[in-house]
């Protein structure tokens, strides 16, 4: 459902209906939903608003999962949790983004937020089948630096697709919108030079982690994230030269959320978790939550830029 909500977002934004409802959170200021004088545009955006409730009934299904589960593990109701903030944030920066006329800038956060909820939600589904114990490297340090650097350059692949986004000529709205103010060609080449740099150290990441027969499944997603990324190249370079049509465009952003997923996983498959012993859990189950208040992500053990990959 996060991949979900970014290529519905997408699909908002080609069909130039962006304002389709033209307030927020309410679609007019006198309905909740669209009348039908505001035709397919208004339906469009409603629905992809409608979609946010299904984004959280499934939040809601993992947070009740990782409440339930005995052992009872706090790090993955935390994670639940995190993932729930972002959606509710992320929504509130939808509503911002309508009420400013499509900004651009508020644009690019709000698929960047997007981009936030994949991470945790890729984060809490691989923790779920770990153990607890303090992470062991599968690798030496420098090869799980390596692992964050090509993290690092996915995520500023993903920022720059959104400044060719801002400046580019789908602004999600047939009235007129501002753009960012940057010649499109050059910042279009901004991003295919980050695009570069990652199929290298994508190519460097395959042959490394051959050479020092590292973990199968560390081997197999380096893999992936080599084709996805070659894949997505394709995609981006026809997308360019045939003049951005919509479904090029949505196709590229589909992509944009596989390589960074595939991406992710690579340093995650560099260290284990070893599973902890029963009596390490015991009474760790958790209290009736009265007072409503929702745990935090856990970000214990994380090492400077990694983030919630070494906190993984």
């Amino acid at each position: 459902m996060s991949v979900v909500i970014v290529v519905t977002g997408a699909a908002v934004r080609l069909t130039s209906s962006g304002l389709g409802c033209p307030t927020w959170p309410r679609c007019t200021a006198d309905t909740l939903a669209p009348t039908k004088a505001m035709g397919i545009h208004g339906v469009i955006e409603f629905g992809n608003r409608m979609l946010t409730y299904v984004l959280c009934a499934a939040v809601g299904a993992a947070i009740i999962a990782a409440r339930c589960a005995r052992p009872w593990r706090r790090s993955l109701t935390r994670l639940g949790w995190a993932q729930f903030w972002i959606v509710m944030s992320n929504a509130v920066i939808g509503g911002i983004t309508v009420l400013t006329g499509l900004n651009p800038y508020t644009v690019a956060v709000h698929l960047l937020s997007s981009m936030a909820l994949i991470w945790v939600a890729l984060v809490m589904w691989e923790r779920s089948g770990e153990g607890d114990g303090a992470p062991e490297p599968a690798v030496s340090r420098p090869l799980a630096q390596l692992s964050y650097l090509l993290v690092a350059v996915v995520g500023c692949l993903v920022v720059a697709g959104t400044v060719v986004t801002g400046a580019g000529k789908h602004s999600g709205d047939s009235s007129e919108v501002p753009r960012i103010p940057l010649d499109y060609d050059r910042v279009s080449q901004f991003h295919a030079d980050f695009a570069f740099i990652a199929v290298g150290l994508a190519l460097a990441m395959v042959f490394v982690l051959r050479a020092v027969k590292a973990p199968t499944a560390a081997r197999a997603r380096a893999r992936d994230l080599l084709v996805v990324l070659l894949a997505q190249g394709v995609v981006g370079f026809v997308q360019f030269f045939a003049g951005s049509p919509e479904i090029l465009v949505g196709a590229h952003l589909l992509g944009s959320a596989l390589v960074w997923i595939a991406a992710l996983r690579i340093p995650l498959a560099l260290r284990v978790r070893p599973q902890l012993p029963d009596s390490a859990y015991a009474g760790t189950a958790p209290a009736p939550d009265t007072e409503g208040t929702p745990d935090t992500p856990d970000t214990e053990g994380s090492e400077g830029s990694s983030g919630l990959v070494a906190t993984a």
